[in-house]
């Protein structure tokens, strides 16, 4: 299971950082992995994944607080387990769509800044199973342990903001394609769990009922609809349809380019700070983000006319951060949303801040360019990006997204 470091050629002489460089800065001592419950744990690690030795520290703390979770979601299941049983869901969700780094954290924070609507934070994502007992107690003892803003970008975070459900998914039922964070280079533990049609009819079935047993908390939080960011759920519109047919859904999207070198960012950072081997950004990890990107896209448009007419809005992610204000009042009116005017002044005071952000930026040369273009070629049309594949200059600077 323990590894060594592989020498495998690097991505960097592709993709750099401009100066003064991207943003990277450790998470602090919570990973992804450590809200499993003991028994998640040990079915992962059952699966063999490569541990290197530099993180066989982390594989002890995971495992030590893997013990303190499982009695944690047994207290909590003896104390609301008949409550969250009888919770019903009594709104339809909202669910914002797009690939990684399309802008979807930006729209996330924009649409929940509603009060009429809720959100899971971080703790709840990271700790799913127990957060209706522990979420008061351990924020307030470890909210220090928290970094103010995300390891890859300047994106506040902290325990009570908006996070992605994903997680909680991967967390309690082990069936999301986030396992790809253990398994970086085993796509068999994680490809079946994007689109989930390919499943066994039990592992679709439990990855319902946990779904449904996470909304149910949330429910119980405060009984308001849901607004979830996810970008594995742009693969799952039709089990989405199947539990919600009610559902809202925002597509946002965004320069590929960007998308391409943000996402090749996001990867280093993640797999650094969560993963369980060292990773190098070699050739097939950007085979692996071509692809998925291509998959998504591919995806997204064969299953988006399963929505009901008035139930989908998309947006340009360049046109949102322009315009927020006048692009969020476009969605609220294409999804037939009350409440705008109550959003709109809220907005309009954040907007100093969103001004302020100050986002990544990337070079790429000239011949990744090529690639990114001629691989995703339908995406650049159907969006209405041009080439701008460079004659002469050797590098085109690509900014990141703004809470991507």
């Amino acid at each position: 299971m323990t590894e060594q470091n592989n020498q495998q050629p690097s991505l960097n002489s592709d993709i750099q950082p401009s100066r003064p460089g991207a943003k990277y800065d450790p998470q602090g001592f919570f990973c992804i992995w450590h809200g499993c419950s003991f028994g998640n744990w040990m079915n992962l690690l059952a699966c063999r994944p490569r541990v290197h030795w530099s993180r066989l520290h982390k594989v002890a703390s995971i495992t030590a607080l893997s013990l303190v979770n499982s009695f944690s979601n047994l207290c909590e299941a003896a104390i609301f387990g008949r409550k969250i049983a009888r919770q019903q869901i009594h709104h339809p969700p909202i669910f914002i769509l797009g690939h990684w780094r399309s802008g979807t954290t930006l729209l996330h924070n924009l649409m929940t800044m509603d009060s009429q609507f809720t959100y899971p934070n971080l703790y709840e994502t990271m700790f799913p199973a127990n957060f209706l007992l522990t979420q008061k107690i351990v924020t307030s003892l470890t909210s220090w342990l928290v970094p103010k803003t995300r390891p890859m970008d300047d994106v506040e975070s902290g325990f009570h903001l908006p996070q992605e459900d994903e997680i909680a998914l991967l967390l309690m039922s082990g069936l999301s394609p986030y396992r790809m964070l253990a398994f970086p280079c085993q796509p068999e533990q994680y490809n079946p769990y994007f689109e989930l049609n390919q499943l066994p009819a039990g592992q679709r079935e439990r990855w319902k009922e946990k779904f449904l047993y996470f909304m149910k908390k949330l429910t119980i939080e405060e009984d308001k609809p849901i607004v979830f960011k996810s970008p594995t759920h742009t693969y799952r519109i039709p089990i989405l349809l199947e539990m919600f047919p009610d559902a809202k859904f925002v597509y946002i999207y965004r320069d590929p380019y960007a998308v391409f070198s943000s996402s090749m960012h996001l990867r280093r950072t993640l797999f650094a700070e969560n993963g369980l081997s060292k990773v190098v950004m070699d050739e097939k990890m950007k085979e692996d983000a071509l692809a998925m990107y291509s998959y998504c896209i591919e995806t997204y448009e064969r299953t988006k006319g399963l929505v009901p007419a008035g139930n989908l809005h998309e947006i340009r992610f360049e046109e949102l951060e322009a315009d927020p204000i006048g692009q969020m009042h476009q969605v609220y009116e294409g999804l037939q949303l009350q409440g705008w005017e109550n959003l709109e002044p809220v907005i309009q005071q954040k907007l100093p801040e969103l001004t302020r952000y100050r986002k990544n930026s990337f070079k790429m040369d000239g011949t990744l360019m090529r690639q990114v273009y001629t691989c995703w070629k339908s995406a650049f049309d159907r969006y209405g990006y041009p080439s701008r594949l460079p004659e002469t200059s050797p590098s085109t600077s690509l900014p990141d997204a703004v809470g991507a």
